[in-house]
């Protein structure tokens, strides 16, 4: 995501949030420099805010050098880099309400979460409209993600009733919900069709075997029934032909 803010009519500030690697950012930051620069006519200052460590890569040192075929440097251009993760909580929950939903990806020891998301709450429940408050916890709700399991994200928000409220958070949760039944059906047909290669492979081994030794006993129907490798069946059908009974079968299946 990209975003552009001004100061005073003195400063364009290009915002850059990244959550995973590009190898082109550098050049895109500098592209957007001066982008801006040309549309404003104001010096712009472009900030580069990394999300998660995985978000780190070539692009997010702070500079860019552009160099002639014989190494001689002709561009150099600077960036700020801002690491959540090495930003004190406190930096942020004394900030602006919409920078709140980040506070759970800054340097937070895990204990702490807890309390951070109350004194989230107290500032929502203070500073912003009831609208507003819905779409701040469903944004932290997703960033939380980035971060952490979805068992931790959905107990430290399980009482967070605004959220609940909102369209998006439903999206979200409707969405999931799709991709887990259509996962689960997916589990379930290939279940079924192992369990019918199971079973063709012992209605075929039973077939041949009652061919070569006769009806087998109630005890070796029920020792045929617990085999689930399809490498025991083949071994069993590939001794049928060498053994004289089903007893001397399966002694040689396992």
């Amino acid at each position: 995501m990209d975003g552009v803010g001004s100061c005073r009519n003195l400063l364009t500030r290009s915002s850059n949030i990244q959550t995973g690697r590009d190898a082109k950012l550098a050049d895109r930051l500098l592209q957007y420099n001066v982008l801006l620069r040309n549309r404003h006519s104001l010096p712009v200052r472009s900030v580069l805010i990394l999300m998660r460590r995985q978000a780190q890569g070539r692009g997010t040192k702070g500079s860019v050098e552009w160099k002639l075929p014989d190494g001689e440097p002709y561009l150099m251009f600077k960036y700020t880099v801002i690491r959540l993760w090495e930003l004190s909580p406190e930096s942020l929950l004394e900030g602006g309400i919409g920078t709140l939903p980040l506070v759970p990806l800054t340097k937070v020891a895990r204990p702490e979460l807890q309390r951070l998301i109350d004194e989230m709450t107290s500032r929502f429940q203070r500073e912003a409209n009831h609208a507003d408050v819905a779409s701040l916890w469903t944004a932290t709700y997703v960033l939380m993600g980035l971060e952490y399991e979805q068992a931790i994200v959905n107990q430290l928000l399980q009482g967070v009733r605004s959220m609940k409220e909102s369209v998006t958070y439903q999206a979200i949760l409707k969405e999931g919900r799709a991709a887990g039944l259509e996962e689960g059906r997916e589990v379930g047909r290939e279940e079924g069709r192992e369990e019918g290669r199971e079973e063709e492979a012992r209605r075929i081994l039973l077939v041949q075997g009652t061919k070569r030794f006769g009806k087998p006993p109630v005890k070796i129907r029920r020792s045929i029934a617990t085999i689930t490798e399809p490498a025991v069946f083949e071994r069993l059908a590939v001794r049928l032909l060498d053994v004289n009974s089903w007893t001397d079968l399966l002694a040689g299946g396992d």
